[in-house]
């Protein structure tokens, strides 16, 4: 009785879901605002520290991804049986301090190592996100509130190439890696005192504590872990290549400077990608009430009808043409983070979120995010003497074949879903 009433004083306490939602994707924005302002600041940096493409990917994948992916796992199960929250806060504090650090780089490898920091920083913000919405949000809502959390990702990036590319223009770019790191430890205090978890049932009641072991051995028996895991890093090697690259894209291969640049980019990701990340989601939730497997089969479509329309956008030598060519192909390159996100968090039990998420995120972000930026800058450096100025483009172009491999895994992981998922209350 005692305990009963305890429960029901926590929960008056606590934020209401929309608030806590706000938060997380505030401090998503910043998580890519961080990841992201490498990119617009490829140029100045490859020419203040004398760095090729291939260092450069190597800083913009590989850097990052390693312990990004792998220290991801362990955080998200000690989330899952300590505080969400705390992680999360002590995460965002990390990795913008190596952000900050980054503008102190004086040459390859300390650039490289402070970009490792940031990945371990990082490593603990996104899956325990991913549980905390999974608490405060029903079933019935979590893909399309995972879609709105997934905002942060055409906002922090269009925030990162806007901020980055106009205080490098204005000051240099070692400014703005100060800047956006100062601005997230800022933003640490108040989503600390703001964000707490929800109080959970404990250990001996219907849903036991699962170990680590458990856990994976339910995601590793489920085919549909699997292909939607290896789909979205297959999409993820295209997608972070993309995102990375494009700003060099229109530098070498349009004539723009580095603002026009970051007006270019930030136009697309705001108009393509939120429009895009929230359809994704509200289409999902709605035909996932017909079928599981929609949650699966709504990115494998989308994935197909971006491949001519990325190409277009790339191979066309008019700026205005590429810009309206990008829109479309780029809203439908994030539709499948909302269905996609859902489906990971029904395929366990409800205190596992965390460690589930983690384990899909170490398949998508050591592929995708690890080898995608690293593949195109290797590829195109071994095409330039074959097409000189123009063999960043022709990466590219050879690059789009990964989302045609994603719809066909997404397909065929839509077969799966509906035995594979968990129902359990909101």
């Amino acid at each position: 009785m005692a305990e009963t009433a305890l429960a029901r004083g926590a929960s008056r306490t606590l934020p209401g879901p929309n608030t806590v939602l706000a938060m997380l994707l505030a401090v998503y924005v910043f998580n890519f605002v961080d990841r992201q302002i490498l990119a617009i600041l490829a140029a100045p940096i490859q020419a203040d520290l004398g760095l090729d493409d291939s260092q450069m990917g190597l800083l913009g994948g590989v850097a990052f991804a390693v312990l990004y992916s792998t220290l991801g796992v362990p955080l998200a199960w000690l989330a899952d049986r300590t505080s969400r929250s705390w992680v999360i806060t002590g995460s965002l504090v990390i990795w913008s301090f190596f952000t900050a650090l980054c503008g102190f780089a004086q040459g390859f490898w300390h650039i490289f190592l402070a970009r490792l920091g940031v990945g371990v920083g990082e490593a603990g913000g996104v899956a325990p996100s991913y549980a905390v919405i999974g608490d405060y949000f029903p079933s019935s809502r979590r893909a399309f509130a995972l879609s709105v959390y997934s905002l942060g990702i055409p906002v922090g990036s269009a925030m990162g190439v806007l901020l980055g590319g106009y205080i490098a223009a204005s000051v240099d770019w070692r400014a703005a890696f100060l800047v956006v790191g100062a601005l997230g430890l800022v933003l640490a205090i108040p989503f600390k005192f703001i964000v707490r978890d929800r109080p959970r049932a404990p250990a001996s009641a219907a849903v036991p504590e699962m170990r680590f072991g458990e856990i994976a051995r339910m995601l590793a028996a489920k085919r549909s872990f699997w292909l939607l895991a290896f789909g979205a890093a297959s999409s993820s090697m295209l997608g972070y290549g993309l995102a990375f690259w494009l700003p060099s894209l229109l530098q070498r291969s349009f004539g723009l400077d580095l603002v026009e640049t970051s007006w270019f980019i930030g136009a697309v990701l705001i108009l393509g990608g939120v429009t895009g990340m929230l359809a994704g989601g509200r289409l999902s939730d709605r035909l996932g009430a017909a079928s599981r497997a929609w949650y699966a089969w709504v990115p494998a479509i989308a994935f197909v009808i971006a491949v001519p329309l990325f190409a277009g956008g790339i191979w066309v030598a008019s700026v205005a043409l590429a810009f309206a060519l990008f829109l479309v192909p780029q809203a439908l390159a994030y539709v499948w983070l909302g269905p996609v996100l859902s489906a990971v968090q029904h395929l366990v039990p409800a205190p596992a979120r965390s460690t589930a998420s983690a384990m899909f995120l170490l398949i998508n972000n050591l592929i995708g995010l690890g080898g995608g930026i690293y593949a195109l800058g290797a590829l195109s450096t071994a095409l330039t003497p074959a097409y000189g100025s123009e063999a960043l483009r022709m990466s590219m172009l050879f690059s789009l074949g990964l989302y045609l491999i994603a719809a066909l895994l997404m397909g065929l992981a839509g077969r799966h879903l509906p035995q594979d998922w968990v129902d359990e209350a909101g």
